[in-house]
């Protein structure tokens, strides 16, 4: 078994998903007493935080980047960093090792594929659906990436940052969420990525008018499928 590195704590929240998620799904693949073999890096999230909101980018990969160094030197044999919006600099800490990063869209895009879905909303922090850095690794798979308006790109910001992220669950936020994903069924979107990892606190596929696709969910799956030698990196 592969060891999997964790570059988490963005938030802490969704990071206890992952652990989670990839340990459950060792269990259920082996059976017994197996586990994950795990190392992780829990960063200072408002120190992460504070580097978005002022757009310092290269200063947050510096940091995570060094996560993942240590990482490495621990033992682990590929790295996840545990949230969307982060993979932003995915290509400056990949340049910092020597170990592979999975990214998360890569994951996700894989995911869409096999389910053959080709148009998508996504939600996720206003960074990763206007920016480029996540979209584009979907659209250059030939997936038709669709996001929410202004207004509402501002209300799934708001509640990533002052309530998921801080494990506050409102059910107002709920069908907040639901009628935005209702007015992205009507435009025509056949799937809605859950593109941030803390919004599958907030939102099950029950609660969807559309398909779920928990970038959470997929990301920690693929990593144990690398991990156990069923995935090549």
């Amino acid at each position: 078994m592969k060891t999997i590195g964790l570059i988490g704590g963005m938030s802490w929240e969704s990071t206890i998903s992952y652990y989670k998620i990839i340990n459950e799904e060792v269990k259920n693949r082996l059976g017994g007493l197996h586990s994950a073999k795990i190392i992780l890096h829990s960063v200072e999230f408002d120190e992460i935080e504070r580097c978005q909101a002022s757009g310092d980018w290269e200063k947050s990969g510096r940091i995570l980047g060094t996560a993942a160094q240590g990482l490495e030197a621990a033992g682990a044999d590929f790295i996840l960093i545990c949230t969307n919006t982060m993979h932003k600099v995915a290509p400056q800490i990949a340049s910092m090792i020597q170990v592979p990063v999975i990214h998360i869209a890569d994951s996700t895009a894989d995911m869409l594929e096999k389910c053959e879905i080709q148009k998508v909303g996504l939600l996720g922090t206003k960074y990763t659906m206007t920016q480029d850095f996540y979209k584009q690794k979907l659209i250059d798979r030939g997936i038709d990436v669709m996001i929410p308006a202004e207004t509402d790109i501002d209300v799934i910001n708001h509640v990533i940052f002052h309530e998921l992220c801080v494990g506050e669950i409102k059910t107002e936020s709920r069908e907040k969420f639901k009628d935005i994903i209702d007015r992205l069924k009507a435009q025509g979107a056949k799937g809605v990525i859950l593109g941030c990892t803390e919004i599958g606190l907030l939102i099950q596929q029950a609660d969807s008018s559309l398909p779920v696709f928990d970038t959470t969910l997929i990301h920690a799956k693929q990593a144990v499928e690398i991990a156990l030698g069923i995935k090549k990196m």
